[in-house]
C-alpha cells in the first residue's frame, strides 16, 4: 500500500471519528489528555496492518493510547424514482 493510499484512507476514517465526535461529544471524556487516537478499521485489514505500527510506534514511546475501531462510511445508495408525465 503506499503513503498517499494510507493517508487518504486515514483521513476519510478520521472525518467519519470526527462526525461521530461532534454527535457524541461525550465520547472525548474517555481519552486521556495526550493522548495518541489511533484508528483501527474494522473492514480494511491491510490498513489496520499500517495503523497497528503507528500503534506499536506510540506504545514504545510510552505515550498513552486510544484505539478506536471504526468501519468505512458505507455511501448512500439513493432510490432514483421516474415519475412520468
Amino acid at each position: 500500500m503506499t503513503s498517499e493510499t494510507i493517508v487518504k484512507r486515514n483521513l476519510d476514517l478520521h472525518a467519519e471519528w470526527m462526525r461521530y465526535l461532534f454527535e457524541h461529544p461525550e465520547a472525548m471524556d474517555q481519552i486521556p489528555e495526550g493522548a495518541q487516537v489511533v484508528i483501527l478499521p474494522t473492514d480494511d485489514p491491510e490498513l489496520a496492518q499500517e495503523n497497528t505500527k503507528i500503534l506499536a510506534a506510540a506504545r514504545r514511546r510510552g505515550a498513552p493510547v486510544v484505539i478506536v475501531h471504526l468501519a468505512f462510511p458505507k455511501p448512500p445508495l439513493p432510490q432514483i424514482e421516474v415519475l412520468s408525465r
